[in-house]
């Protein structure tokens, strides 16, 4: 009989939809180690809970999240809640022995998240943070192609996360636009994914930031009609960088970029040649070789398909491509591969803590106009 590993779902919105989408095709793509179980789901009441339940195959559920945490059954906690809530939820979990599956960003501190990870690690459990986008089959063959030294030595990183989810100013005050509740704004939410991106990609780490941020839209309707509330984090922001190995970059991020739904994209400059991305063209690749004759030199793109890593397990086919929740079934094969003892899990709370740190650089380097290093 196969192992069974029980899954804890808290939250289902946006994120805990596409995590019980992922557990229950992950088996059905790949062939796992262990079953991943969806037995048990917590919402913030009980109604709620036993709709989303119903809706998202789940076995059980509980309209608070401390019961699922305590219960003998559970394997996993899966935290799909709001950030605010991440660090109280991941300590209860681990305080249990349970292994923590968490959205980012792993806390709304790097105190917060240094808590998570110094538990988790002297607690012996498995830990692994959402940054789904590395999983993407293009980014993996981006990451291959420069290990391998195909661009050369590297000389520039440059990386953005734009998007427009609250361009508008009519959209109201949330948990987003505080800082008790989100922590940083655009940086943290989207700008998180590009600066893990960054080190990912080009296996070099951080050393030193230089950051600016900006609100534009300074206030928003309260949800209660009662008025308006004073936005208390960042609606874009910047930063240029120096790595571990004399490479030089910059990123940028937004979440009122106007157009942009998923512009996470990045341009890694080599002296042999280049890559550039475009996380909406998600399937593509575009290749510079700096060889053969000058007026033949240009881009080429290359389609995703069997021959890279991950993608033969969704199509034999080139070019018919993947899409976000494919990236997630990936996540999730990693996560149960991770716990069996298969894989490295990346970024574990180690790794994810390592973004709270340089958010908090980026964050302090605007307050006092200065470069900042990274301990």
């Amino acid at each position: 009989m196969q192992q069974t590993l029980n899954i804890g779902l808290i939250g289902t919105g946006y994120m805990g939809k596409a995590h019980a989408i992922a557990l229950h095709a992950a088996p059905r793509v790949f062939t796992l180690p262990a079953l991943p179980v969806c037995d048990l789901l917590a919402e913030t009441d009980a109604a709620l809970a036993a709709s989303r339940a119903s809706e998202l195959g789940f076995a059980r559920a509980t309209g608070d999240w401390r019961e699922l945490v305590a219960d003998p059954a559970i394997d996993v906690v899966d935290i799909c809640a709001p950030n605010f809530l991440h660090e109280s939820m991941a300590l209860a979990a681990i305080a249990a022995g349970k292994h923590v599956y968490s959205e980012k960003p792993l806390a709304l501190t790097t105190a917060s998240a240094e808590r998570m990870t110094v538990a988790a690690e002297r607690a012996g459990v498995k830990t692994l943070v959402g940054f789904n986008y590395i999983r993407n089959p293009a980014t993996q063959l981006a990451r291959e192609i420069i290990a391998s030294g195909e661009i050369g030595e590297l000389v520039h990183f440059r990386g953005r996360h734009n998007e427009d989810y609250l361009a508008d100013p009519e959209l109201p005050h949330n948990w987003r636009t505080r800082r008790d509740t989100a922590g940083s704004g655009a940086l943290g939410d989207v700008g998180s994914h590009i600066l893990n991106m960054a080190e990912y990609l080009t296996g070099q780490s951080i050393t030193t930031v230089c950051g600016d941020l900006q609100t534009l839209i300074r206030q928003r309707p309260l949800p209660d009609g009662s008025g308006m509330g004073e936005v208390e984090n960042d609606d874009q922001a910047q930063a240029m960088l120096h790595f571990s190995q004399g490479l030089m970059g910059n990123i940028e991020t937004s979440r009122i970029a106007s157009g942009r739904k998923m512009g996470l994209a990045y341009c890694v400059t080599g002296t042999h040649g280049a890559l550039v991305f475009d996380q909406e063209r998600m399937n593509e690749l575009q290749l510079y070789r700096h060889e053969g004759p000058k007026g033949r030199r240009g881009f080429s793109t290359l389609l995703i398909g069997p021959e890279h890593t991950d993608y033969a397990a969704f199509s034999p086919a080139p070019g018919h491509g993947l899409g976000y929740n494919d990236q997630k079934i990936i996540e999730v094969r990693d996560l149960i591969e991770g716990i069996l003892g298969q894989r490295e899990l990346y970024p574990d709370f180690r790794q994810a803590c390592r973004i709270n740190r340089l958010i908090d650089a980026i964050e302090r380097s605007h307050r006092e106009r200065c470069w900042i290093g990274i301990d």
